[in-house]
């Protein structure tokens, strides 16, 4: 039987030597570098393009090629091209080839924006400020523009002078057409404009989004503190012996030690003060009790100034046979003194 199959396209003549060489100049460029950037061409004035190739030659190489040119060279150099690869390559796009670190290219292309004049529909990215003085426009139509924009001119020397400084635009204000030509007129240019990344090529490997490169160095470095915040805990818990974590700790420590010495009546230089202060307060405490219950014993109990007076009832005069007689009859010095050992 006769096998009939599909037919397939078999090119006789020869590859235009222009596109040749376009082949074998993205192929070096892909075996020479790892990273490729994908930057949008749509509505990229080529003034803005040559100022970026000349910026960044000291970073890599800006090529405008072919979409299908370009898969033929990856092919060539790779062996194959990766699906997510191959959608990303298609329609307006130019190719950034480098060695740089992919993140720190996308901050070195928003560092190198180009000026250009605004037009209309752009954004004013900041308050834009009219200077006084003269222009180069001669006096003309374009006059009712700038009282349309309520800017104080006058006419000097043949040429319009602007009186005063004037806001034309509030920043995130849209630029009108009025706007857009008498900031040409004024030769301000307060747009800047960058290549638009899309993503990278990441060793021929697989394609990552510009998104996923962007660094917001604020959040990383919220990010740090929070982390340093707690590895210094978690340091103080385990008492990590570095020199920030015994400085908290020793000091610490010694409070701890000194307090449980005072708790279990150890007698030192540190726990002394403390141990005569809790003492006193027992024996006095002990006193207000006893007078109370005891006045012919004549106790007077001496309180803390910041404490309230406490009235203690004054034992009456009696002969001096009868005191004499009431002082032997009260506690003895070995009783007193093994109340105080106690308190300890």
């Amino acid at each position: 039987m006769l096998a009939i199959g599909k037919r397939r396209y078999v090119r006789t003549r020869q590859y235009p030597a222009r596109k040749v060489k376009i082949v074998s100049e993205a192929t070096e460029l892909l075996q020479k570098y790892p990273y490729v950037f994908l930057f949008d061409l749509h509505g990229l004035s080529s003034r803005i393009l040559h100022e970026y190739r000349y910026r960044l030659r000291r970073y890599g190489v800006i090529k405008i090629i072919k979409p299908t040119l370009f898969k033929i060279a990856f092919t060539k150099v790779y062996g194959g091209i990766p699906a997510e690869i191959a959608e990303k390559v298609r329609g307006e796009v130019g190719f950034f080839f480098t060695s740089f670190n992919p993140a720190e290219v996308i901050k070195i292309v928003a560092e190198n924006s180009v000026r250009r004049a605004a037009q209309p529909g752009d954004k004013a990215p900041f308050d834009i400020v009219v200077p006084a003085g003269p222009t180069n426009a001669s006096p003309g139509p374009i006059i009712s523009k700038f009282g349309k924009l309520k800017i104080p001119t006058r006419v000097q020397e043949g040429k319009i002078w602007i009186a005063k400084d004037t806001v034309v635009a509030k920043a995130g204000q849209e630029i009108t057409p009025e706007m857009a030509e008498v900031l040409r007129v004024v030769g301000i240019e307060p747009i800047f404009e960058q290549l638009r990344l899309l993503g990278v090529i990441w060793r021929g490997q697989r394609f990552v989004d510009i998104s996923e490169l962007i660094i917001d160095v604020n959040k990383y470095k919220e990010l740090f503190e929070t982390a340093s915040v707690y590895a210094r805990n978690l340091a103080l818990n385990i008492v990590y012996p570095t020199r920030e974590v015994l400085q908290a700790v020793i000091p610490a420590a010694h409070m701890r030690a000194v307090a449980l010495a005072a708790k279990l009546g150890v007698v030192t230089r540190e726990t002394l003060p403390a141990l005569l202060s809790r003492a006193v307060a027992e024996a006095n405490a002990l006193a207000a009790v006893v007078a109370a219950k005891a006045p012919d014993l004549g106790i007077s109990v001496s309180l803390p100034q910041t404490a309230a007076p406490q009235q203690t009832p004054q034992p009456t005069e009696a002969p001096k046979e009868e005191a004499q007689e009431e002082k032997k009859e009260g506690p003895s010095e070995e009783e007193i003194a093994g109340s105080l050992a106690s308190l300890f």
